[in-house]
C-alpha cells in the first residue's frame, strides 16, 4: 500500500542567524525567524512526511513552547520524524519538495540540498527531488520578506 502526503511551510526574514535550507547553509544577509533554525524546506517536508504516515504535525511533534527546540537542527529533527516513519514499517518512496523565494538565487544550492535530505532520510538521491521558483515578485515571497516550502512524498508500508 502507498501513502501520500503534503506539507508547506513558510517563515519571515528576520534574526541574526544563518540560512539555512534542506539542510544546507545558504550565502544571504539574512536568516528565517523560528523557534528551530528555520529550514522551511524541512519544515515542509516533515509535515508531508507525518502526513503520510497518519501522525499529528511538526507543531504538535517538537512544539515551539518547548525550550528543546529553541534553535533546534532541523535535519535532526527530520531523523526523528524518519524513525516515527521505521516504527510504522513505512519508507520514503519519493519526496518531491519546491521552494519559494525571490532571493537570493537557490540554483546553485539545489543539488546539494537534495543529497542533504537523502542523506538524513537514508534513502536513494534518485527518490528526492527539490525545486527552486519565485513568484514574480508576487505575494509576501515576491516582495522578499520570506521564503515558503511546499513537500509531497509517498511512502509505502514494508512489507
Amino acid at each position: 500500500m502507498m501513502r501520500i502526503g503534503h506539507g508547506y511551510d513558510a517563515h519571515r526574514f528576520g534574526g541574526d542567524r544563518p540560512l539555512v535550507i534542506g539542510g544546507v547553509k545558504i550565502e544571504y544577509d539574512r536568516g528565517l525567524l523560528a523557534h528551530s533554525d528555520g529550514d522551511v524546506l524541512v519544515h515542509a517536508l516533515m509535515d508531508a512526511l507525518l502526513g503520510a504516515a497518519g501522525e499529528k504535525d511538526i507543531g504538535n511533534q517538537f512544539p515551539d513552547s518547548d525550550d528543546e527546540y529553541l534553535g533546534a537542527d532541523s535535519c535532526l529533527l527530520l531523523e526523528r520524524v524518519c524513525r516515527i516513519l521505521d516504527k510504522k514499517g513505512l519508507s520514503v518512496e519519493y519526496a518531491d519538495m519546491t521552494v519559494i523565494a525571490q532571493r537570493p538565487k537557490l540554483a546553485p544550492y539545489l543539488d546539494m540540498m537534495k543529497e542533504k535530505l537523502a542523506s538524513v532520510m537514508n534513502t536513494g538521491k534518485d527518490r528526492v527531488n527539490v525545486k527552486a521558483t519565485t513568484e514574480e515578485k508576487m505575494g509576501f515571497t515576491g516582495r522578499g520578506e520570506g521564503i515558503s516550502a511546499h513537500a509531497v512524498v509517498l511512502l509505502r508500508e514494508n512489507g
